[in-house]
């Protein structure tokens, strides 16, 4: 109901309904504005900062790397792979624990309730990080979890049993989403773990490639900006629920 698409199509029922051309003008505006790729790309912007993409060098180390769910897809067929939606923060993870930054790697058990034929996303995780080479020895998954909250629940679990919690040491280096991290990060933070965020995936593209508003492309409604806006909006909502909490 409050995203982008569902508010337009209340606002422009409810004109109709009602016989009220400003509130029907207003839901079609509502189309219109948020299917432009320079408002979706202002409200990543938003959500993303103030974190920026760093090497993997950059951060400091840490007792254990903690790497979200969220980035495998089902593919249709009897072989009954996962496929890549987004492959950086597994690929991040990785990449931190080849580089020395923690004798730990955890991956959550991620998984959708709805969808029964699917094993925790930590399972499918460790299997493509032992064929990279990282000993299994060293990986952990949770438990199943199907939100942010319950990860940090999880990874709590997982912590406590090796690790002493609310040391000065940063207990943990959380990989996730840029536009996530604020909110993951705060919610880990209110289980007692000292968290060094490591964002990736960003979705808002950097100052450095080029000004944004002379891109006639992001200027311009289309359904792939809507969606976007969409998705932005989502974590906005996600935001404001987890502080209620």
């Amino acid at each position: 109901m409050f995203l982008p698409f569902g508010l337009g199509l209340i606002l422009i029922f409810l004109g109709f309904i009602f016989k009220k051309r400003n509130i029907f003008f207003l839901g079609f505006l509502s189309f219109l504005f948020f299917s432009m790729g320079i408002v979706s790309e202002m409200l990543w912007r938003y959500l993303e900062n103030p974190y920026k993409r760093i090497k993997t060098d950059e951060i400091s180390k840490s007792q254990a790397i903690v790497v979200l769910s969220g980035s495998r897809h089902p593919a249709p067929g009897k072989s009954k792979i996962l496929e890549w939606t987004d492959p950086d923060r597994f690929f991040a993870g990785i990449q931190l624990f080849k580089k020395g930054n923690a004798p730990k790697l955890i991956f959550t058990g991620g998984y959708n309730p709805h969808y029964s034929g699917i094993k925790g996303e930590g399972e499918y995780y460790t299997e493509e990080a032992i064929k990279l080479g990282v000993p299994k020895s060293a990986i952990t998954t949770t438990e199943l979890v199907s939100n942010t909250l319950e990860e940090s629940l999880a990874v709590k679990k997982v912590i406590s049993k090796n690790f002493k919690i609310g040391t000065k040491k940063t207990q943990i280096t959380l990989v996730t989403s840029a536009f996530h991290m604020k909110r993951a990060k705060k919610i880990f933070e209110r289980q007692g773990l000292v968290v060094e965020a490591f964002p990736v995936d960003f979705k808002s593209k950097g100052s450095w490639s080029g000004k944004i508003w002379k891109d006639p492309l992001l200027w311009v409604p289309n359904s792939n900006s809507l969606e976007s806006s969409s998705k932005a909006v989502r974590e906005l909502i996600g935001r404001i629920v987890y502080r209620l909490w």
